[in-house]
């Protein structure tokens, strides 16, 4: 390695320390992104009115050919996410790495596995050290067809380390009780056990971690109380967060902010997508930091806006 090649690794190593920069952290669900190819492949024999089965690779018909994303619109994303320009995102509804890569060209990737075209994953800036961990497949209970969750580390080894944890939960179940007598509601009912076994593990390890996504929930209009009389978890926010272990404090970080709408069809809504902290990376949020991003101008976009925070690494290394 010469001495040039090897300064440019030390400073990128070094590079959360150095001038004790800000993390910003996002979301972003691209609803129904592949490439123009994969797309095209797949129009022909489209799904009719039934599901995908697990690990078939299928479209659904009224997706064609109105969900196609063309180059056009690939480039307009590439500009947009450039501009918002996110050092880690969680991204939901993309088809995988080769589609992501058309909207973040400077970024690596972790994704899941899961064989159907709705994956989750992150899209992390080229710089930072990260290890993909493995899915967290219990999100997707057998039978549910639902996604699985991304687990990535960044930082993996240093004082700076965090876990994030990317989600895509059922949608059908935006609000009331969990117990309700429909299907929606009963598989994100079987999911929450799975996503507050990842919480408190992180929390029993006093790791700095945060949950990130599609929650496909409304978490800020949720009440105090989790369980029913009878026992059945019945809101999906203060059965997640109950102090139990006590890192299991969490902070919604968008629940106090006042959101803009970004010209969807979700605008004036309550919101689905969050991002999630644990107790010991709360600290880092810096106030005020949340934003909803309007798309810049006329075009496709995503039925999502892309929100995001912004994490201080001074604050977060506790200096």
């Amino acid at each position: 390695m010469n001495r040039a090649v090897l300064l440019l690794a030390l400073f990128v190593a070094a590079w959360p320390a150095v001038g004790a920069p800000r993390l910003r952290l996002a979301s972003w669900n691209l609803e129904w992104l592949m490439t123009p190819a994969t797309f095209d492949r797949l129009a022909g024999h489209c799904l009719g009115a039934r599901r995908a089965r697990d690990g078939e690779r299928a479209l659904p018909c009224d997706l064609v050919p109105r969900g196609r994303w063309s180059e056009a619109d690939f480039a307009r994303l590439r500009v947009f996410a450039a501009s918002a320009a996110p050092d880690v995102v969680a991204l939901q509804e993309v088809d995988g790495p080769q589609a992501a890569a058309l909207v973040f060209p400077r970024h690596g990737f972790c994704f899941t596995r899961r064989r159907q075209l709705q994956n989750v994953g992150f899209a992390i800036r080229r710089g930072i050290p990260y290890r993909c961990n493995t899915d967290h497949r219990a999100l997707a209970p057998r039978g549910s067809g639902v996604r699985y969750g991304a687990d990535v580390t960044l930082f993996p080894g240093t004082a700076q380390e965090l876990r994030l944890l990317a989600v895509h939960l059922k949608s059908g179940c935006p609000a009331g009780k969990l117990s309700a007598a429909r299907e929606a509601c009963g598989v994100l009912l079987r999911q929450v056990p799975a996503l507050e076994d990842w919480i408190d593990r992180r929390a029993a390890e006093q790791a700095r971690f945060a949950v990130i996504g599609d929650f496909n929930r409304h978490l800020d209009r949720e009440g105090s109380v989790a369980r029913d009389t009878s026992g059945r978890t019945v809101a999906l926010w203060p059965e997640i967060n109950d102090g139990e272990p006590p890192g299991a404090l969490l902070v919604n970080a968008g629940a106090e902010q006042r959101r803009t709408g970004c010209a969807t069809r979700h605008d004036g809504r309550p919101a689905v997508d969050h991002i999630v902290l644990g107790r010991e990376l709360a600290p880092a949020l810096v106030t005020g930091s949340f934003r909803a991003w309007p798309w810049p101008g006329p075009g496709r976009w995503p039925d999502h806006c892309l929100i995001s925070i912004e994490l201080d690494l001074e604050s977060y290394h506790g200096l």
